[in-house]
Parts: C-alpha cells; structure tokens; sequence
C-alpha cells in the first residue's frame, strides 16, 4: 500500500458526531470514512481517477469485494 500523508484536520463538532455516526453504520473508521467520502466527490467532480480494488480503492457502493 501507498504510504499516507497524516495532517491535522479541524472539523466543526456537530459535523464530527455526524460523520462518526455515518461511519459507524458504514462499518468504517472516522478517517476511512471521510477519505471514502473524499475520494467520491473528487472523482465526481472530475478531480480525480477512481481507483482500483486491486489499488486499494474502495469498490462502489453496495458491492461486495
């Protein structure tokens, strides 16, 4: 795997207990959620290339590696 970058990230509270909350029903860490969340909205934006499975991407939602 790739190394990762690590930087602090400042986040209103009611947004954190949100985004814990959706993390937890998507069987996710905190921060693999929000880097999952990331990693969408780029790609949908036209950002960023979707990775791969093999890469260690995510596969789409509702899919099952």
């Amino acid at each position: 795997m790739a190394e990762r970058k690590a930087f602090l990230l400042r986040i209103d509270p009611d947004l954190y207990d949100a985004l814990s909350r959706w993390a937890a029903d998507d069987l996710r860490s905190l921060n693999g959620q929000i880097e999952y969340l990331l990693r969408e909205v780029t790609v949908q934006r036209g950002r960023a290339a979707r990775r791969g499975r093999e890469e260690g991407g995510s596969p789409p939602k509702g899919k099952t590696r």
